[in-house]
């Protein structure tokens, strides 16, 4: 059956891992912590103040959080980092409010996704960091969040994904030391992806292999931090009329989108919305096929998804996520948008949003249409990264297309944001439900090693789910016993 982590494993592994992070004077921060930044001890604010952002020093471990200041160096703490996107570019009357992941160490919050993996196997001596190598297979951003954190862990780091992500990813792992492994295709094609881990499984004993697919630390992260902040800044902003009315999420790996069970604990209407690729409905159509909404990756359903929870599935066409992507960041596209009555303020923000940032936007509109929600509701959705994640594409896209016009910004806002309509999108059924649930047989069962019992265990055992997303609960008590015992001379 499903095995919660909550226990230590190993006492002589823990033991090598606790002298390896005294030796490079590593803290680990508590699940607490990056809720709320208050609780984080002042010696280490102090460090803070001369460490930037992306630098590879264990103390930007403290960076894990919605809440760092958003500058790139010496930055503190402050407000939950989000935006929202005004009626003059959604162009409809619901409140579209995303989080904003560009100000987490490596520009995505998937660094917290990949601590929630790795942190609970060093706490437990599951993961010896003087000798285990993390590999961290992934579309994009988990892989270099991986990276990121194995650094500051003093581990070893494999970064697995496929040759035809960004130039901007290959070029930063490049530059922080990492294994690179580039399979074959592009984003929605994971199942290559799963084939080079089991070449290391078979070949490579010393590996650990943290799949984001089948990891639950990913989901438990964004249930435990990411919904907790999407609560935060909605009981800052809302009005006596408001209603939080859908969350809504890339299902990519699954764990962003499990925020919305955290949310549906406080709002219990709320409509969960899972959003991917028209190019590859897997979730609406059981379909396949490639397509360019980097950071989200399809083929399957996530091992992960707590498919019962998910209400709507949303697919949107990435030609369109491109168009938006050069009118928010081309010049003229400004330039037109100012001329529309957009804010500076609100036009300087569209560099926060990526390519994925850009479908939520488009899922969230849907949502709003199809469900004729009205301004006093109000949608929550993430960038999980910025537009500089993706300058090459802008260049890939005026070889192609030829420079960007204001003409082009005209179409653009009119067909892609203001056009969009409340098609390819399905309200789910329980046997919908059921449906996608079922597909993971066939990856998962059929081709990595789960088990007929398992899979039935996180459709039938009603308590299977909280019992997983919780279990930061107890790693933050075993967190702060490992860092005593790091702390002892």
């Amino acid at each position: 059956m499903i095995q919660i982590i909550d226990k230590i494993k190993n006492k002589d592994v823990r033991q090598k891992a606790i002298e390896r992070f005294r030796e490079k004077g590593i803290v680990l921060p508590t699940f607490e912590q990056m809720r709320n930044p208050d609780l984080i001890p002042q010696e280490i604010k102090e460090k803070l103040k001369t460490v930037g952002l992306w630098d590879i020093d264990p103390v930007n471990l403290f960076r894990i959080s919605w809440k760092n200041e958003p500058k790139e160096k010496g930055g503190q703490y402050g407000e939950v980092n989000h935006i929202e996107i005004p009626k003059s570019i959604t162009g409809i009357d619901a409140r579209i409010v995303l989080l904003v992941g560009k100000f987490f160490p490596t520009g995505a919050h998937k660094v917290g996704a990949a601590y929630a993996c790795l942190a609970p196997r060093i706490i437990t001596g599951e993961f010896d960091p003087t000798y285990n190598k993390a590999v961290w297979p992934s579309t994009g951003n988990y892989c270099r969040g991986g990276a990121f954190d194995s650094e500051l862990m003093g581990v070893t780091a494999v970064a697995i994904l496929p040759e035809e992500m960004s130039k901007e990813r290959f070029d930063w792992l490049k530059e922080i030391g990492s294994e690179i492994i580039a399979t074959p295709g592009c984003e929605s094609n994971v199942k290559e992806i799963y084939d080079a881990c089991w070449d290391i499984r078979r070949n490579r004993k010393d590996c650990v292999i943290f799949n984001q697919f089948d990891e639950f630390g990913n989901p438990a992260w964004h249930y435990n931090v990411t919904g907790y902040a999407i609560q935060e800044v909605y009981e800052k902003m809302k009005t006596p009329k408001s209603k939080l009315a859908a969350y809504v999420s890339a299902t990519g790996s699954a764990g962003t989108i499990a925020a919305g069970d955290y949310l549906r604990t406080q709002h219990p209407h709320i409509k969960v919305v899972a959003s991917e690729a028209l190019q590859c409905p897997t979730l609406l159509l059981n379909g396949f096929g490639g397509h360019r909404i980097e950071g989200i990756g399809d083929k399957h359903v996530p091992w992960v998804h707590n498919v019962k929870n998910t209400d709507v599935v949303t697919a949107i066409d990435d030609e369109d996520c491109m168009r938006v992507y050069r009118l928010f960041n081309e010049a003229e596209g400004h330039k037109y948008l100012k001329s529309e009555g957009v804010s500076q303020k609100d036009i300087d923000n569209l560099k926060l949003i990526g390519i994925s940032g850009i479908a939520n936007i488009l899922s969230a509109i849907k949502t709003a249409k199809h469900f004729e929600l009205t301004s006093d509701d109000v949608i929550f959705s993430l960038a999980t990264d910025s537009a500089e994640m993706y300058t090459s594409r802008l260049e890939e896209q005026e070889a192609e297309k030829g420079k960007y016009s204001e003409k082009q910004a005209t179409k653009d806002l009119e067909k892609c944001l203001f056009g969009t309509t409340a098609d390819n999108m399905k309200e789910l059924t329980y046997e919908d439900r059921k449906m996608i649930h079922n597909l993971k047989y066939f990856t998962w069962v059929e081709q990595q090693g789960k088990t007929y019992e398992e899979i039935n265990q996180l459709w039938y055992d009603r308590e299977i789910w909280d019992a997983l997303f919780n279990q930061p609960k107890v790693w933050d008590k075993m967190i702060k016993e490992f860092n005593d015992e790091v702390a002892k001379k």
